[in-house]
Protein backbone atom coordinates (compact mmCIF):
# COMPACT_ATOMS: atom_id res chain seq x y z
CA UNK A 1 0.00 0.00 0.00
CA UNK A 2 1.54 3.46 -0.64
CA UNK A 3 2.59 5.12 2.10
CA UNK A 4 1.69 8.45 3.64
CA UNK A 5 3.70 11.44 2.09
CA UNK A 6 4.19 12.73 6.08
CA UNK A 7 5.69 9.20 7.25
CA UNK A 8 9.13 9.47 8.72
CA UNK A 9 11.55 9.21 5.51
CA UNK A 10 15.45 8.36 5.36
CA UNK A 11 18.14 10.93 5.17
CA UNK A 12 18.24 11.58 1.55
CA UNK A 13 21.43 14.26 1.32
CA UNK A 14 21.30 17.11 -0.36
CA UNK A 15 21.34 15.18 -3.98
CA UNK A 16 20.11 12.17 -4.12
CA UNK A 17 21.65 9.45 -6.46
CA UNK A 18 19.10 8.53 -9.31
CA UNK A 19 20.45 4.88 -8.78
CA UNK A 20 19.07 4.64 -5.44
CA UNK A 21 15.62 4.84 -7.65
CA UNK A 22 13.94 7.33 -6.21
CA UNK A 23 14.26 10.90 -6.12
CA UNK A 24 13.07 13.91 -2.67
CA UNK A 25 10.75 16.21 -4.60
CA UNK A 26 8.72 19.05 -3.01
CA UNK A 27 4.76 18.03 -2.58
CA UNK A 28 1.95 19.88 -1.38
CA UNK A 29 -0.75 17.81 0.67
CA UNK A 30 -4.11 17.99 1.52
CA UNK A 31 -5.23 15.95 4.59
CA UNK A 32 -7.96 16.25 7.10
CA UNK A 33 -8.93 20.08 5.65
CA UNK A 34 -5.46 21.17 6.41
CA UNK A 35 -2.13 22.32 3.89
CA UNK A 36 1.26 21.64 4.39
CA UNK A 37 4.32 21.79 2.40
CA UNK A 38 6.77 19.13 2.24
CA UNK A 39 9.11 16.34 0.64
CA UNK A 40 8.12 13.13 -1.12
CA UNK A 41 10.49 10.01 -1.96
CA UNK A 42 9.46 9.18 -5.01
CA UNK A 43 10.43 6.57 -7.44
CA UNK A 44 12.45 7.42 -10.73
CA UNK A 45 11.96 6.43 -14.14
CA UNK A 46 14.11 6.89 -16.75
CA UNK A 47 14.36 5.29 -20.53
CA UNK A 48 17.19 2.68 -21.23
CA UNK A 49 17.96 1.89 -24.61
CA UNK A 50 19.66 -1.55 -25.90
CA UNK A 51 21.67 -1.90 -28.61
CA UNK A 52 22.70 -5.03 -30.07
CA UNK A 53 25.89 -5.71 -31.95
CA UNK A 54 25.73 -2.10 -32.24
CA UNK A 55 21.81 -2.07 -33.51
CA UNK A 56 19.29 -0.27 -31.35
CA UNK A 57 16.91 -2.64 -30.36
CA UNK A 58 14.65 -1.85 -28.10
CA UNK A 59 13.92 1.42 -25.32
CA UNK A 60 12.29 0.80 -22.15
CA UNK A 61 11.29 2.88 -19.09
CA UNK A 62 12.60 1.61 -16.06
CA UNK A 63 13.88 2.03 -12.48
CA UNK A 64 17.77 2.72 -12.47
CA UNK A 65 19.58 0.50 -10.80
CA UNK A 66 20.48 -3.42 -11.64
CA UNK A 67 20.61 -2.44 -15.08
CA UNK A 68 23.08 -5.45 -15.68
CA UNK A 69 21.09 -7.67 -14.66
CA UNK A 70 17.81 -6.20 -16.07
CA UNK A 71 20.29 -6.60 -19.93
CA UNK A 72 21.03 -9.95 -19.27
CA UNK A 73 17.19 -11.15 -17.55
CA UNK A 74 15.26 -9.22 -20.84
CA UNK A 75 17.59 -11.18 -23.58
CA UNK A 76 16.82 -14.45 -21.39
CA UNK A 77 13.50 -14.45 -20.86
CA UNK A 78 12.78 -13.02 -24.50
CA UNK A 79 14.73 -15.95 -25.92
CA UNK A 80 17.50 -13.27 -27.84
CA UNK A 81 19.94 -15.74 -26.38
CA UNK A 82 19.26 -19.29 -25.05
CA UNK A 83 22.02 -18.66 -22.24
CA UNK A 84 24.06 -15.97 -20.74
CA UNK A 85 27.61 -17.30 -22.13
CA UNK A 86 26.13 -15.80 -25.39
CA UNK A 87 26.35 -12.28 -24.19
CA UNK A 88 29.83 -11.54 -25.29
CA UNK A 89 30.30 -8.45 -23.79
CA UNK A 90 27.87 -6.03 -21.90
CA UNK A 91 28.16 -2.38 -20.78
CA UNK A 92 26.07 0.37 -19.23
CA UNK A 93 26.43 4.31 -20.23
CA UNK A 94 25.11 6.86 -18.23
CA UNK A 95 23.29 9.75 -20.31
CA UNK A 96 21.94 12.83 -19.96
CA UNK A 97 18.30 11.79 -20.02
CA UNK A 98 18.98 7.99 -19.40
CA UNK A 99 21.06 4.75 -19.93
CA UNK A 100 22.41 3.14 -23.13
CA UNK A 101 23.11 -0.37 -22.44
CA UNK A 102 25.52 -2.29 -25.55
CA UNK A 103 25.28 -6.05 -25.72
CA UNK A 104 27.33 -8.42 -28.31
CA UNK A 105 26.16 -11.67 -28.83
CA UNK A 106 26.86 -14.14 -31.65
CA UNK A 107 26.38 -12.86 -35.23
CA UNK A 108 23.71 -16.03 -35.76
CA UNK A 109 21.65 -14.38 -32.40
CA UNK A 110 21.86 -10.99 -34.39
CA UNK A 111 20.81 -12.31 -37.17
CA UNK A 112 17.85 -13.91 -36.26
CA UNK A 113 16.80 -10.82 -33.92
CA UNK A 114 16.88 -8.54 -37.04
CA UNK A 115 15.10 -11.67 -38.28
CA UNK A 116 12.13 -10.65 -35.50
CA UNK A 117 12.25 -6.56 -36.48
CA UNK A 118 11.24 -6.06 -32.87
CA UNK A 119 12.36 -2.44 -32.33
CA UNK A 120 10.15 -0.98 -30.02
CA UNK A 121 9.41 1.57 -27.39
CA UNK A 122 8.39 -0.03 -24.18
CA UNK A 123 6.34 1.53 -21.37
CA UNK A 124 7.37 0.32 -17.76
CA UNK A 125 3.38 -1.23 -17.66
CA UNK A 126 4.40 -2.94 -21.10
CA UNK A 127 5.19 -6.84 -21.78
CA UNK A 128 4.44 -7.08 -25.54
CA UNK A 129 4.13 -3.84 -26.89
CA UNK A 130 5.85 -3.76 -30.64
CA UNK A 131 5.64 -6.95 -31.39
CA UNK A 132 4.57 -7.24 -35.23
CA UNK A 133 2.84 -10.39 -35.52
CA UNK A 134 0.67 -12.31 -33.18
CA UNK A 135 2.45 -15.34 -34.14
CA UNK A 136 5.36 -13.14 -32.38
CA UNK A 137 3.66 -12.09 -29.39
CA UNK A 138 2.41 -15.82 -28.43
CA UNK A 139 5.65 -17.51 -28.77
CA UNK A 140 5.50 -20.86 -27.20
CA UNK A 141 6.53 -22.01 -24.02
CA UNK A 142 9.25 -24.29 -23.26
CA UNK A 143 8.01 -27.48 -20.68
CA UNK A 144 9.55 -26.29 -17.55
CA UNK A 145 11.09 -29.20 -15.63
CA UNK A 146 9.77 -31.29 -12.64
CA UNK A 147 11.62 -28.58 -9.90
CA UNK A 148 11.37 -29.83 -5.94
CA UNK A 149 8.06 -30.10 -4.07
CA UNK A 150 6.69 -27.16 -2.23
CA UNK A 151 5.01 -26.47 0.59
CA UNK A 152 2.32 -23.89 1.48
CA UNK A 153 4.59 -23.11 4.59
CA UNK A 154 8.00 -22.38 1.86
CA UNK A 155 5.49 -20.21 -0.24
CA UNK A 156 3.67 -17.78 2.47
CA UNK A 157 7.46 -17.42 4.13
CA UNK A 158 8.93 -16.26 1.39
CA UNK A 159 6.01 -13.68 0.91
CA UNK A 160 6.44 -12.66 4.08
CA UNK A 161 9.82 -11.70 3.92
CA UNK A 162 9.39 -10.06 0.65
CA UNK A 163 7.42 -7.53 2.57
CA UNK A 164 10.45 -6.34 4.40
CA UNK A 165 13.01 -6.91 1.07
CA UNK A 166 12.03 -3.60 -0.75
CA UNK A 167 13.79 -0.64 -0.11
CA UNK A 168 12.00 1.53 -3.06
CA UNK A 169 8.63 0.54 -2.89
CA UNK A 170 9.46 0.82 1.23
CA UNK A 171 9.63 5.09 0.71
CA UNK A 172 8.10 5.26 -2.35
CA UNK A 173 5.16 3.22 -2.25
CA UNK A 174 5.42 2.98 -6.24
CA UNK A 175 7.56 -0.15 -7.39
CA UNK A 176 7.12 -4.47 -7.95
CA UNK A 177 9.41 -6.75 -6.89
CA UNK A 178 9.84 -10.20 -8.01
CA UNK A 179 11.86 -12.73 -5.77
CA UNK A 180 13.45 -16.02 -6.06
CA UNK A 181 13.04 -18.19 -3.10
CA UNK A 182 14.97 -22.04 -2.27
CA UNK A 183 12.16 -24.79 -1.92
CA UNK A 184 12.45 -23.76 1.77
CA UNK A 185 11.21 -20.49 1.63
CA UNK A 186 14.50 -18.50 1.85
CA UNK A 187 15.02 -15.01 -0.08
CA UNK A 188 17.83 -15.45 -2.25
CA UNK A 189 16.95 -12.64 -4.73
CA UNK A 190 14.85 -9.67 -4.99
CA UNK A 191 14.52 -7.10 -7.60
CA UNK A 192 12.65 -4.11 -7.66
CA UNK A 193 11.28 -2.06 -10.73
CA UNK A 194 8.44 0.25 -11.74
CA UNK A 195 7.95 -1.95 -14.02
CA UNK A 196 6.53 -5.48 -13.01
CA UNK A 197 8.43 -7.05 -16.23
CA UNK A 198 11.52 -5.10 -15.61
CA UNK A 199 11.51 -6.72 -11.83
CA UNK A 200 11.15 -9.65 -13.68
CA UNK A 201 13.81 -9.63 -15.80
CA UNK A 202 15.96 -7.47 -13.39
CA UNK A 203 15.70 -10.71 -11.41
CA UNK A 204 16.73 -13.63 -14.34
CA UNK A 205 19.58 -11.60 -14.66
CA UNK A 206 20.37 -11.43 -11.09
CA UNK A 207 20.06 -15.43 -10.83
CA UNK A 208 22.03 -16.13 -14.04
CA UNK A 209 25.07 -14.27 -12.72
CA UNK A 210 24.63 -15.77 -9.39
CA UNK A 211 24.53 -19.00 -11.29
CA UNK A 212 21.16 -19.87 -9.59
CA UNK A 213 19.65 -23.08 -10.48
CA UNK A 214 16.15 -22.45 -11.51
CA UNK A 215 14.71 -25.61 -10.94
CA UNK A 216 15.32 -25.83 -7.71
CA UNK A 217 13.04 -23.31 -6.11
CA UNK A 218 9.88 -20.67 -6.97
CA UNK A 219 9.58 -16.73 -8.08
CA UNK A 220 6.68 -14.41 -6.52
CA UNK A 221 6.01 -11.12 -7.84
CA UNK A 222 4.01 -8.47 -6.24
CA UNK A 223 1.75 -8.10 -9.39
CA UNK A 224 -0.36 -9.66 -11.15
CA UNK A 225 0.89 -12.72 -13.03
CA UNK A 226 -0.28 -11.86 -16.95
CA UNK A 227 0.47 -13.87 -20.05
CA UNK A 228 3.74 -12.36 -20.66
CA UNK A 229 4.86 -13.02 -16.74
CA UNK A 230 4.23 -16.25 -17.43
CA UNK A 231 6.28 -16.41 -20.59
CA UNK A 232 8.93 -15.35 -19.26
CA UNK A 233 9.37 -17.57 -16.13
CA UNK A 234 9.03 -20.64 -18.60
CA UNK A 235 11.21 -19.64 -20.84
CA UNK A 236 14.47 -19.62 -18.09
CA UNK A 237 12.39 -22.79 -16.70
CA UNK A 238 11.03 -21.85 -13.75
CA UNK A 239 8.22 -24.18 -11.98
CA UNK A 240 6.57 -22.06 -10.10
CA UNK A 241 5.17 -19.09 -10.16
CA UNK A 242 3.10 -17.28 -7.26
CA UNK A 243 1.74 -13.63 -7.59
CA UNK A 244 -0.27 -11.63 -4.93
CA UNK A 245 -2.75 -10.90 -7.21
CA UNK A 246 -4.46 -12.09 -10.14
CA UNK A 247 -4.06 -13.99 -12.82
CA UNK A 248 -5.60 -13.78 -16.44
CA UNK A 249 -6.97 -16.77 -18.38
CA UNK A 250 -4.56 -16.60 -21.08
CA UNK A 251 -1.90 -17.10 -18.28
CA UNK A 252 -3.42 -19.91 -16.54
CA UNK A 253 -3.68 -21.54 -20.28
CA UNK A 254 -0.31 -21.08 -20.95
CA UNK A 255 1.08 -22.55 -17.60
CA UNK A 256 -0.92 -25.53 -18.07
CA UNK A 257 0.81 -25.92 -21.24
CA UNK A 258 4.72 -25.22 -20.20
CA UNK A 259 3.76 -27.37 -16.95
CA UNK A 260 4.25 -24.09 -14.68
CA UNK A 261 2.59 -24.27 -11.29
CA UNK A 262 0.46 -20.61 -11.36
CA UNK A 263 -0.73 -19.13 -7.85
CA UNK A 264 -2.24 -16.21 -7.88
CA UNK A 265 -3.77 -14.25 -4.46
CA UNK A 266 -1.05 -15.34 -2.70
CA UNK A 267 -1.02 -13.20 0.49
CA UNK A 268 -2.54 -13.40 4.05
CA UNK A 269 -1.62 -16.92 4.46
CA UNK A 270 -3.86 -17.98 1.13
CA UNK A 271 -3.77 -18.83 -2.12
CA UNK A 272 -5.34 -20.25 -5.48
CA UNK A 273 -3.54 -22.51 -7.22
CA UNK A 274 -4.67 -22.28 -11.11
CA UNK A 275 -2.23 -24.69 -12.76
CA UNK A 276 -0.34 -27.64 -12.16
CA UNK A 277 -0.80 -27.98 -8.51
CA UNK A 278 1.01 -31.13 -8.65
CA UNK A 279 4.26 -29.04 -7.17
CA UNK A 280 2.73 -27.87 -3.53
CA UNK A 281 2.95 -31.01 -1.45
CA UNK A 282 0.19 -29.70 0.37
CA UNK A 283 -2.17 -29.01 -1.79
CA UNK A 284 -6.25 -28.96 -0.53
CA UNK A 285 -9.00 -28.65 -3.35
CA UNK A 286 -9.59 -25.41 -5.01
CA UNK A 287 -12.54 -23.10 -4.03
CA UNK A 288 -15.43 -23.98 -6.08
CA UNK A 289 -16.80 -20.32 -6.69
CA UNK A 290 -15.13 -17.62 -8.52
CA UNK A 291 -16.81 -15.49 -6.12
CA UNK A 292 -15.37 -17.31 -3.09
CA UNK A 293 -12.45 -16.79 -5.16
CA UNK A 294 -12.12 -13.72 -5.41
CA UNK A 295 -13.73 -12.22 -2.19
Amino acid sequence: MPRSPNKSLPEAGSSPDPATGYALLPVHVQRDGAASDTQDYVAEEVPVALIVNGQPHVVMMATPGDLEDFALGFCLSEAIVTSAGEVESLTVNALDNGYEIGLRIPAERAALLADRRRNLVGRSGCGLCGSETIAEAMRPAPHVPAGLPISSAALHRALHELRERQPINAVTGATHAAAWADAAGKLLLVREDVGRHNALDKLIGAMSSAHIDSARGFAVITSRASYEMVLKAATVCMPLLAAISAPTALAVRMAEEAGLSLIGYARGGNHVIYACPARLSDTAPLPTSIETVSA
